[in-house]
């Protein structure tokens, strides 16, 4: 897939998520297969971006490419500001942030909130790629509310302004993360425009992954929440999509190995004190729905260092090998 100048490996990309995209998990999804990972929401506020929150979040050292960076914010300048310090800082993409529904980014006018007003979002899209000369792609939800789904129409705005790619989360603002997301206003979105359209929400496996596809005439799938505990999940589609053949989910010899090499990294990233906390939800997603997956949660959660969480971790991943081991 093309993105304005930049080569997409394949169509499977992995969410944005605060708390959960730092640079350590968008390496390992994009190291086991994903096409592409876009960054945290990165504030547009020029007060914010010397916190150590943002410092971490705009840091793309070593990271593999392409680089996208997702912006949040309501002003116009300030939003074209943030896209000019990202590429700064080593951006190759840049991602607006029109579909977050949290009430903290809502409550600002910023997100999936800007959808009420179509003039704003049309000045923001001016701004922003006129700033920057590296493709700026835009995330936006199906609309405001079950009565307003303004989708296709933002997505016409947004093609005029020169955003190179639209991803669609399937709900709208008021829907939150709540029922099913439907894909029949993806589809009108992806007919309304020439420009890639990238469907998200409740894609979590091959088999979806394709039928959305499918049914939708999309150009690609974005995955959040199913790839948390599950990096490999990006990879495992993309093969699926590309040869028909569906992958094995990894044995516990090779969970161990990904969830070792995620641990690490965090650990080099955040710093120990840090990264051990960090870990801690990574852990308890891995495990969730593992036999004893429960205790270690618990253990882990009360680990204070590296050593001991990787200890932990590595004793029950040995286990359960032994255990599948003499169950074949």
């Amino acid at each position: 897939m093309q993105i304005g100048s930049r080569r997409i490996d394949n169509n499977v990309l992995v969410a944005p998520m605060a708390g959960v995209t730092d640079r350590p998990f968008r390496q390992l999804c994009m190291s086991l297969g994903a096409g592409m990972a876009v960054s945290e929401m990165v504030a547009s506020d020029h007060r914010l971006w010397d916190s150590k929150k943002s410092t971490r979040r705009t840091d793309h050292s070593g990271e593999l490419e392409p680089k996208s960076v997702q912006i949040v914010g309501a002003d116009p300048i300030m939003m074209s500001m943030a896209a000019r310090y990202n590429v700064d800082r080593g951006a190759q993409i840049i991602d607006i942030n029109m579909g977050c529904p949290a009430k903290k980014v809502c409550n600002k006018l910023a997100g999936s909130a800007l959808l009420q007003d179509e003039a704003l979002v049309e000045r923001i899209l001016d701004a922003v790629v006129a700033s920057v000369d590296v493709p700026v792609t835009l995330k936006i939800r199906s609309g405001w509310d079950m009565q307003h789904r303004n989708g296709p129409h933002i997505a016409r705005i947004a093609e005029a302004a020169g955003i190179q790619a639209i991803t669609v989360h399937g709900r709208t603002r008021a829907c939150r993360f709540v029922g099913d997301a439907e894909f029949e206003t993806v589809k009108r979105i992806k007919q309304s425009v020439n420009i890639p359209v990238i469907a998200n929400g409740d894609i979590d496996s091959a088999e979806r992954a394709r039928e959305v596809l499918a049914t939708t005439g999309v150009d690609a799938i974005m995955i959040g929440r199913a790839g948390q505990g599950r990096p490999w999940l990006y990879g495992q589609i993309a093969h699926f999509l590309a040869t028909g053949e569906r992958l094995a989910d990894p044995s516990p010899r090779r969970m161990y190995d990904v969830v070792h090499r995620h641990l690490d990294s965090l650990y080099d990233f955040y710093g120990d004190y840090t990264g051990v906390r960090v870990a801690r939800k990574h852990v308890s997603w891995y495990v969730g729905a593992l036999p004893g997956g429960c205790t270690l949660r618990h253990d882990v959660n009360r680990a204070l260092t590296p050593d001991a969480q990787l200890g932990l971790v590595g004793r029950f991943f040995d286990a359960l090998e032994c255990d599948t081991r003499m169950a074949a």
